[in-house]
């Protein structure tokens, strides 16, 4: 149900999405009933929701509210919703489900084994992020023979034409390694994958601004290739990725950056990095990566007015 005001433009804007998102969610058998709220007449209501701006989206669940904060077309609600409605870990019963849920998420989590600690704080995690991602969990004998194992139980993450286990001594909590694997290892970036990455915690976000020029297409080449073979020196602390155009980063930093370039992000902090030369080699573009993890790249901070 989305909390609105009368008075909302973006409100006003939603209102033809939300009608669909109901339409659709009925005619599929969807168990979500699809309402609204005007949270200036009901505001104890919407205070007790949290409610700070409008709309809204919360999908409710139990005792239990979800924010949606993704963005507002009826296809990601709809999806959303019927993420979130449905059993926070899904099972995967065979060899042949497996493959087929492979085929359709880019990114996939999976717990495998029986009864365990880390089965329930496995679950715990799904509860509370199943907002973001789906989670799975299956036997050993659901997995190829190429997967293996060092143990059991353990949680996979299956991504970028590879597969992660989570190390609880490596990796600290499973929440934050699960908030930090559920994007893959390279993105297009957007200014809501922006937001995303910048709620993942003190993450640094790697980005090359391209044009279709062919400076570009070697940049992103070579990002792409320190994000694969460098994950991991750099995993735990970049986002790699690409983005188009430059007046989003121009009116973050509110400063203006060439196209194409590469610039480091810390949204956590306002802080950016730009490297002292061109890049044109992966030795220049770890050393620059490098260089802004050990304090020694030069920092810059967002203008504000």
């Amino acid at each position: 149900a989305p909390f609105y005001a009368p008075w909302c433009g973006y409100c006003k804007k939603l209102e033809p999405i939300w009608h669909d998102v109901g339409v659709e969610l009925k005619s599929s058998g969807s168990p979500v009933r699809v309402g609204k709220m005007d949270a200036t007449a009901y505001s104890g209501m919407a205070s007790e929701f949290g409610v700070r701006g409008y709309p809204t989206i919360k999908l409710l669940k139990g005792d239990l509210a979800y924010n949606y904060k993704g963005p507002r077309t009826k296809d990601d609600i709809v999806e959303f919703a019927n993420r979130v409605a449905g059993p926070a870990v899904r099972a995967l019963p065979s060899k042949q489900m497996f493959e087929h849920m492979m085929k359709r998420h880019d990114v996939l989590f999976l717990y495998i084994g029986g009864e365990s600690p880390l089965k329930e704080k496995y679950n715990d995690v799904a509860s509370e992020l199943i907002v973001y991602t789906y989670f799975f969990s299956a036997s050993e004998e659901v997995l190829p023979e190429s997967v293996s194992l060092p143990e059991l139980p353990a949680v996979v993450v299956f991504k970028d034409g590879a597969y992660f286990t989570y190390d609880e001594y490596e990796d600290g909590s499973l929440s934050s390694w699960v908030n930090k694997e559920r994007f893959q290892g390279y993105l297009q970036i957007d200014g809501f994958t922006l937001y995303e990455l910048g709620e993942t915690g003190n993450l640094r976000s790697i980005l090359c601004d391209f044009s279709l020029s062919s400076i570009a297409f070697r940049l992103k080449t070579l990002i792409q290739r320190v994000a694969k073979e460098y994950r991991e020196h750099f995993n735990r602390d970049f986002q790699f990725g690409h983005m188009d155009g430059n007046d989003y980063i121009n009116s973050l930093i509110m400063g203006e950056v060439a196209v194409p370039s590469v610039i480091i992000l810390n949204t956590s902090n306002e802080q950016y990095f730009l490297p002292g030369e061109p890049i044109q080699s992966m030795e220049q573009l770890v050393q620059f990566i490098t260089g802004v993890l050990n304090g020694s790249a030069q920092v810059c901070f967002f203008s504000s007015f």
